[in-house]
């Protein structure tokens, strides 16, 4: 599996999903609430230098003149860790002393303090960094207006501490959050692979089969749980269906049989000529028809008991298809076809071999039967991939439509087409399918309407 896809489920389920709405949550909280720290923070610093602004200039303009530039000099120093700059106005706003130059727009005099952009107030290398000043004026005794202009740098450093915790508290929370995520997803995967695993077998007809349940007790085991109650439940109503339909067929075979054994007695009783015989021979050729199909049954019913699976052994496919082709070779050979070996050496799989054999020759025979005269049918095995060997019966018949191909696995199913359509019982592919899934095989239907060419996938030991 690709780093990315593996990644990509990680985060499909549900406990990564959970997480991360989590951390989403968990993010935007903590930034509101950051953000709120901070403004509060700010505003609570913004006020306190508002009410130092106006200690301070109510303390200059209670000073002379001559006291008042002195002190205004020392401002500077007045607090080192704050920005402080003045400026002394006359009467019509020309600048007399300090470091503002120019009467700031928006000041208005004996009125609260005003923020403005630094630029506007002070300009030049020794301005601050910061964005804004808190300005405030103030008209003298004696007519000139003094601007003071202050900015905190402990505001700017308490936003600064705010801000990179909030990156760190970022930080601390996605990276955790999503290692976490990783981590806390390993069990449940591991169970849903073995859950999935379980599930392979019940997919194939093992219904004895149950998914694990954990000593957790979680959603998973509840899951689990359900579906083995489920299983239960349809492996006791399968079980009751198939043996009704094996009752019925073991109760109706002996009475069939005795009734064909009684028919023949009276066709053997039967003088030269009398006008039942025909009747009575159609009468016994129907009850072996109808014989031949309940064998079939049960024949399918025993094919799906899965405990077969424990007297498989090593089976040489080619040593098979060779006594295969014994066997119908005459058969072929009265039909006037063409019937041809082709195998490949060293091709074992685990398998029944008598099962094996039935399957393959009903194919066989099968294709024998839908092929006109003067055709050809072919029976290969070779080796398709590194663990799988394909078992293909071919020939030049009239082909399976598309559209019927699913349905020819089917039981009672006869296909249209060969000369012999209208014989049989439906049933010979059937056991084929039953017998390929006793074996996990995978069967397949190729060709066209030149043709049909049956699959069987096997894999190899």
């Amino acid at each position: 599996m690709k780093a990315g896809s593996s990644l990509s489920i990680h985060w499909r389920a549900t406990t990564s999903r959970l997480l991360l709405a989590y951390g989403v949550f968990f993010v935007i909280w903590g930034t509101v609430l950051l953000g709120f720290i901070y403004w509060e923070t700010l505003h609570y610093l913004e006020t306190r230098t508002d009410q130092q602004l106006k200690q301070q200039i109510g303390y200059l303009r209670s000073l002379d003149e001559d006291h008042m530039l002195v002190a205004l000099n020392d401002y500077d120093v007045l607090e080192e860790s704050n920005y402080n700059a003045w400026g002394l106005f006359d009467a019509s706003r020309k600048w007399l002393y300090g470091d503002i130059l120019v009467m700031p727009e928006g000041v208005k005099i004996d009125a609260d303090s005003v923020r403005l952009p630094t630029e506007k107030v002070v300009s030049g290398p020794l301005a601050p960094a910061t964005p804004k000043l808190s300005v405030i004026a103030a008209r003298l005794k004696n007519g000139q207006i003094l601007v003071l202009a202050h900015t905190t740098r402990i505001a700017a450093h308490v936003g600064s501490i705010i801000l990179h915790a909030l990156w760190w508290g970022l930080s601390f929370t996605l990276v955790p959050g999503l290692i976490g995520g990783l981590i806390l997803n390993l069990a449940p995967r591991r169970r849903i692979r073995q859950i999935e695993s379980a599930t392979q077998p019940i997919m194939r007809g093992d219904l004895h089969r149950r998914l694990p349940v954990s000593n957790r007790g979680d959603e998973l085991d509840r899951l689990a749980a359900i579906v083995n109650d489920m299983l239960d439940q349809i492996e006791r109503l399968m079980g009751e269906v198939k043996g009704v339909c094996d009752n019925i067929a073991h109760d109706l075979r002996t009475p069939l049989t005795r009734l064909r054994s009684q028919l023949y007695r009276v066709q053997q009783q039967l003088q030269d000529n009398d006008p039942h015989e025909g009747m009575i021979e159609q009468c016994v050729s129907d009850i072996d028809e109808v014989l031949a199909r309940f064998r079939a049954l049960l024949r399918i019913s025993e094919l799906e008991d899965r405990r077969r699976r424990e007297g498989f052994v090593a089976v040489d496919l080619g040593q098979t298809l060779q006594h295969v082709h014994e066997l119908y070779a005459p058969l072929a050979e009265d039909q006037q076809l063409q019937f041809t070996l082709q195998i490949e050496p060293e091709l074992l799989a685990q398998a029944d071999p008598d099962l094996l054999f039935e399957a393959v020759g009903n194919l066989v025979g099968n294709a024998i039967k839908f092929t006109p005269p003067g055709g050809h049918v072919t029976l290969s095995a070779r080796r398709a991939e590194p663990n799988h060997a394909h078992i293909e019966v071919a020939d030049n018949g009239p082909g399976i439509p598309q559209e019927q191909r699913h349905a020819v696995w089917q039981r009672f199913y006869r296909g249209e087409g060969g000369r012999d359509a209208a014989t049989g019982h439906g049933l010979g592919l059937s056991i084929v399918a039953a017998i390929a899934k006793l074996h996990d095989f995978d069967l397949r239907i190729e060709g066209d309407h030149t043709g049909t060419r049956m699959v069987m996938v096997c894999r190899l030991l």
